[in-house]
C-alpha cells in the first residue's frame, strides 16, 4: 500500500511554469512506476506523463511533449512534473499515480494507487 499527496499546484498565466510534486509513503518507492495524469471540467482524466520505475524510461503525451519534464527522487520519495510554457488547455486537476513495476503507460486502469490532485489553472 502507498498513500500519494500532490502539491505545487495554483494559478498562472500562460507562459510561466509550475512544479508538481507526489510524496509517497512507505519504503518500496524505487519498485512504483510513477504516473501524472489530468482532469479538465467535463472531460475525461487524461494521461500526461510516466516514468518507469527504474527511472530509465518515460513516457509523455503529445500534448506536453517538450514543455513537460517527469522526473523522481528516490531517496525524497518524490515524483515531479515540471511545467514550461504553459498553456490554457493544461488547466485541470493534476493526479499523481502510481503501479508496482510495470511500465509506463498511458491507461489510468494500469494505476493502483493515486493521490488526491492539485488544481493548475492557467490563465491567457
Amino acid at each position: 500500500q502507498v498513500q500519494l499527496v500532490e502539491s505545487g499546484g495554483g494559478l498562472v498565466q500562460a507562459g510561466d511554469s509550475l512544479r508538481l510534486s507526489c510524496v509517497a509513503s512507505g519504503r518500496t518507492f524505487s519498485t512504483y512506476t510513477m504516473g501524472w495524469f489530468r482532469q479538465a471540467p467535463g472531460k475525461e482524466r487524461e494521461f500526461v506523463a510516466g516514468i518507469r520505475w527504474t527511472g530509465s524510461f518515460t513516457n509523455y503525451a503529445d500534448s506536453v511533449k517538450g514543455r513537460f519534464t517527469i522526473s523522481r527522487d528516490n531517496a525524497k520519495n518524490t515524483a515531479y512534473l515540471q511545467m514550461n510554457s504553459l498553456k490554457p488547455e493544461d488547466t485541470g486537476v493534476y493526479y499523481c499515480a502510481a503501479r508496482m513495476f510495470g511500465g509506463a503507460t498511458m491507461s489510468a486502469a494500469d494505476y493502483n494507487y493515486w493521490g488526491q490532485g492539485t488544481q493548475v489553472t492557467v490563465s491567457s
